[in-house]
Parts: structure tokens; C-alpha cells; sequence
């Protein structure tokens, strides 16, 4: 890397850390881009040279948020060994990112405004579509390892990932076993349904 993208890169992550911790501590609606400007000591004309604008500098950190996720889960999706193993494990890993996440209420704030930017709408339906890709891959995998029936994959996984977002929400003010007892029943629902067996 040459030293201009170097410093370009530096600065971008400048900019990115100081507005997590903005955002973290005083909400997305709360949080100005005069408030990082603030912050970093970089212009507002550089600030938006790197993220368009204020939405755009959150989403950003919302994929960062994405990647650190998949990361960790990769590291432990090794210990379980079944796909509904998985599931349950992934369920689990969830409550607790979303329980302890510095930006979760920052990004309730962000999903819920309901005005946001065509472009902005573009990459969030995006972020969309890979939720639903990794659901529909686990599923599969149950599926070719005949832990599951084969049915519509698609579906099974627009349902799930309805599910953990429902969760999410409710889960807020519970006290950590009480959403992680919440996130296991869902699975438990997921999988087994609530009807009683016909003998």
C-alpha cells in the first residue's frame, strides 16, 4: 500500500472509530457530523469524502459489525457439531452480540427512521440478502446431512431470520438468561413446532 492510500485508510478509520463511540454513547439521531468533526479534527468536507454522509458512515459501521460477527461465529461454529447444533448455537450467539453490542440501540434508532436515501435503502437490502444467504445455507446444510426434510429453503429462512429480528426487539430488557432462555425457546419452536405429537 502506498503511503497516500495509507493515510487515506488511517483517516477513514479515525473517523469511523471516533463516531462509533459518538454513536454509542449519544444515540444515531443524537450524534452530528459537527459532533466527529469534533472529535476527529477533520473537516466535515473529509468526513463526507469517505462516507457520503451521516448514514453512510453508519452503515458502514454497521458491516463492520456484520464482519466481526461472522468472524467470531466462524471460530465457533466448529464446536457444534450437528446443523441444529448449530442453530441453536448461532441463536445463542445472537441474544448475546445484540445484548452487548455498544451500537445496538444506535442501530434500532437507524432502522427505525423511516427516511433514509434510495442508496441507503440499496445497501441495507443488501445487508438483508447475506442474512438470508447464511440462512439458507445452514438450512441446506441440514438438509444434505438429513437432519432436516427437504422443503423450501427460502422460505425457512426469511422465517428465521424473522425470528431472531422479532427477538431481537423483545429481548431488549431482559436480563441475560432470561433472553438467552427466550432465543433457545424460539429455536425450540423453529424446529419442533408446538403441536402435540398424534399417537
Amino acid at each position: 500500500m502506498n503511503k497516500k492510500k495509507q493515510q487515506t485508510e488511517q483517516t477513514k478509520k479515525k473517523i469511523a472509530d471516533a463516531a462509533r463511540a459518538l454513536f454509542a454513547q449519544k444515540g444515531y439521531k443524537a450524534t452530528s457530523i459537527e459532533d466527529i468533526v469534533k472529535a476527529t479534527g477533520c473537516s466535515a468536507g473529509n468526513i463526507y469524502y469517505h462516507f457520503k454522509n451521516k448514514e453512510g458512515l453508519f452503515l458502514y459501521l454497521i458491516e463492520e459489525w456484520n464482519t466481526e460477527w461472522d468472524k467470531t461465529w466462524l471460530d465457533k461454529e466448529t464446536l457444534y457439531p450437528t446443523t441444529i447444533d448449530k442453530l441453536y448455537g448461532m441463536a445463542e450467539h445472537l441474544a448475546l452480540d445484540q445484548l452487548n453490542h455498544p451500537l445496538t440501540k444506535a442501530a434500532d434508532e437507524f432502522f427505525n427512521n423511516s427516511e433514509k436515501a434510495p442508496d441507503v435503502e440499496e445497501r441495507i437490502h443488501e445487508m438483508v440478502k447475506g442474512y438470508l444467504d447464511f440462512n439458507r445455507q445452514l438450512l441446506q446444510r441440514g438438509i444434505d446431512k438429513h437432519e432436516f426434510e427437504t422443503t423450501n429453503v427460502t422460505g425457512l429462512a426469511i422465517i428465521l431470520d424473522s425470528l431472531m429480528l422479532g427477538l431481537n426487539q423483545h429481548s431488549r430488557r431482559m436480563e441475560r438468561e432470561e433472553a438467552l432462555e427466550a432465543y433457545r425457546l424460539a429455536m425450540d419452536v423453529f424446529l419442533h413446532g408446538i403441536t402435540k405429537p398424534t399417537r
